[in-house]
């Protein structure tokens, strides 16, 4: 009886231990914890199974081009059924780096007008509109270049610009309005709110301990800020990789402006072209064949690594910026 009677005492005390270390086990943090590290390894999983399905559904045009797909100049679906996406990759380089030649400037003009010029009140008030600009969708963009921007440029900009250096390739032959030169500039308004943002916060990070000690040696204001640009000059480098990375990735409005037509090398910055996101959107739904849809596919292969590729080395970039400015604020 005195052995049941243990049994039963350790057996009482044995569930009661059993029930707090399962109530310790999963308490509200542990249960928070796994569901959040679920939700933050689900990132990785939509990015594996988009490069498989991509790797996937491109394997054909992979295994009949091979490299020749990407050096290739000629895409002909119709007769001789070959695929090649130089012309593309070019297109989408030339465009993004005009893009770039515009924008960077604007942009960090703002940044540096947000964080180092402007009232307080007056800098919220432009922020909110400069991240706006950011929330307006790419196809309304892509209408405004259609309907505004290029008969603008056409009637008032690029006579005068042909006028002055038409001497040269870059600007001869006949204008359209729509082209390559308007694909840029239509992907340079499109950038400045992602590195006008980006940049402002670079500049504030910056401590004012370094402006305090400027000022303090008798620097002007100009002197300050070219010192704030110096320190913040990796997280300017990052920033301006972002807003690469979204005007290598745009597809709707440089779709609508930039003319879509495929050519080894256009005329001119006035005649059209085509770029690897542009192509996909045009002709995605034209495809009636298997090569034919395994080659854009393959186009989207290209675009969604060129793409990771830019945005993994602007945060790195960005990531070592701020290391920089918190070794700077514990000094």
């Amino acid at each position: 009886m005195k052995k049941i009677k243990n049994y039963y005492i350790f057996s009482n005390k044995f569930e009661s231990v059993s029930i707090k270390n399962f109530r310790d086990t999963f308490r509200g943090d542990n249960i928070m914890m796994l569901l959040t590290g679920a939700s933050a390894s689900s990132v990785f999983i939509i990015l594996a199974l988009i490069l498989i399905k991509l790797i996937e559904g491109s394997w054909l045009s992979i295994q009949r081009f091979g490299l020749g797909f990407l050096i290739g100049t000629e895409w002909d679906p119709a007769i001789s059924q070959v695929f090649g996406a130089l012309p593309l990759t070019f297109g989408t380089v030339v465009t993004s780096g005009i893009a770039l030649l515009i924008g960077v400037p604007i942009s960090l003009g703002v940044g540096l007008a947000l964080s180092e010029y402007m009232p307080r009140r007056l800098s919220f008030i432009i922020s909110f509109m400069v991240e706006l600009l950011a929330a307006i969708p790419s196809v309304i963009y892509g209408l405004w270049g259609i309907f505004t921007l290029a008969p603008f440029l056409r009637d008032n900009v690029y006579p005068y610009l042909q006028a002055i250096l038409g001497f040269t390739q870059l600007f001869s032959g006949p204008i359209y309005g729509g082209g390559v030169l308007t694909g840029g500039i239509i992907l340079a308004i499109m950038i400045v709110p992602t590195i006008s943002s980006v940049s402002r916060d670079v500049f504030s990070a910056v401590p004012n301990s370094q402006r305090e000690a400027m000022i303090s040696l008798g620097a002007t204001k100009w002197e300050t800020v070219k010192i704030v640009m110096s320190y913040a000059r990796s997280g300017l480098i990052g920033a301006v990789i972002l807003g690469l990375g979204r005007a290598v990735g745009e597809t709707m409005a440089i779709t609508m402006v930039i003319g879509n037509k495929f050519q080894a090398f256009p005329s001119s910055l006035f005649d059209a072209w085509y770029t690897l996101a542009a192509i996909i959107a045009n002709e995605f739904t034209e495809a009636t064949y298997d090569l034919y849809i395994s080659a854009l596919i393959e186009v989207g292969l290209v675009l969604f690594l060129v793409t990771l590729i830019i945005n993994i080395l602007a945060r790195v970039i960005t990531l070592r910026a701020l290391r920089l400015m918190r070794g700077i604020a514990r000094e």
